[in-house]
């Protein structure tokens, strides 16, 4: 299955669980979509479903294909530590994941974009790869030409405090990747070894 490129907030609704990690996708209408939805009701689910919906979780969170997600998982298991935080290691340590976190991009879909599009420099060097992994001690920046770009003035304006495993210059649209993320400081939401368990079955 491929990236989705669908409604996000859809699929908040489905999982019910905020993918923005902002929770603006169920305020409104904390239920299911669909015809079917029950404000009321929820589908009780077996241990295989609860081990798939916290994978499908973390995956849309990261705007990752399942194929590029199993291969996360797969780099996670060969690391030394704990596989499921592992996992979350790599993923925030992602290239569009660092720029999103440094409040150069609003979501991370924006973030994947503006890596894509060539805006960002990582070490004075260019990368286009929104997979690329960031090492702590690394720089991210803005291109020059790029950093009047109206969406990454209204980000950083909208971005009020950034994780403290980043250190972000606004005024110069650059950032610093100081050192990888305890896991306390990411998503408490979600249960990676959930995940692990999915993978192990």
């Amino acid at each position: 299955m491929s990236r989705t490129t669908g409604p996000v907030w859809r699929i908040s609704r489905r999982l019910n669980f905020s993918i923005l990690e902002t929770g603006e996708e169920l305020r409104r209408r904390p239920y299911i979509p669909g015809q079917h939805g029950s404000p009321t009701k929820r589908i009780k689910q077996s241990n295989y479903g609860l081990q798939k919906a916290e994978k499908q979780k973390i995956r849309h969170m990261y705007g990752l294909s399942e194929k590029q997600f199993f291969n996360t998982y797969q780099r996670a298991v060969k690391m030394q530590g704990v596989t499921g935080t592992n996992l979350l290691l790599l993923l925030e340590s992602r290239l569009d994941n660092i720029v999103y976190r440094m409040g150069f991009a609003i979501t991370r879909r924006q973030a994947r974009q503006l890596v894509n599009h060539g805006h960002i420099l990582v070490d004075g060097k260019k990368v286009d790869i929104p997979s690329f992994q960031v090492k702590p001690g690394q720089t991210v920046e803005v291109k020059e030409k790029s950093r009047n770009l109206a969406c990454i003035q209204d980000s950083l304006d909208a971005t009020l405090s950034t994780k403290d495993f980043v250190e972000v210059d606004k005024e110069n649209r650059k950032g610093k990747y100081v050192r990888l993320p305890e896991r306390n400081e990411l998503n408490t939401e979600v249960n990676e070894l959930l995940v692990v368990e999915y993978y192990n079955r």
